[in-house]
């Protein structure tokens, strides 16, 4: 009797479909803080790397234990610099990488027979 007493009970009450509106807005108030908090940490990384644009390494190569050269870029500037345990050296400063515009033009002109030249 008393089992069939506990079941009545638990289906008088009935499980809570509908959340409170406190609980609902609660959530949504917790949901647009989280989002926010993601957009802020994502802006900031992108400007961080922006920051960061004027520099990079092109390439390196290992020398042996613990020593390389590296081609750097720093503000448009080409370096060689040498690297070992504690120091950095420039070894020299390389000229700008020729603009793509500018390699087209060249090699435009170099496949084009010069005026002096016959055709066949």
């Amino acid at each position: 009797m008393i089992d069939l007493f506990l079941i009545a009970q638990a289906d008088a009450a009935g499980p809570v479909l509908v959340p409170s509106p406190w609980r609902v807005l609660g959530a949504l108030l917790v949901v647009a803080g989280l989002l926010a908090a993601l957009a802020w940490a994502l802006r900031r990384q992108q400007l961080v790397r922006r920051t960061g644009r004027g520099m990079g390494v092109e390439s390196a190569i290992a020398l042996g234990e613990r020593r390389s050269l590296a081609i750097v870029t720093v503000e448009g500037r080409r370096l060689l610099l040498g690297l070992a345990p504690g120091s950095v050296t420039l070894v020299t400063e390389l000229e700008p990488l020729p603009r793509f515009e500018d390699a087209m033009t060249a090699a435009d002109a170099a496949a084009r027979p010069s005026a002096g030249e016959e055709q066949s």
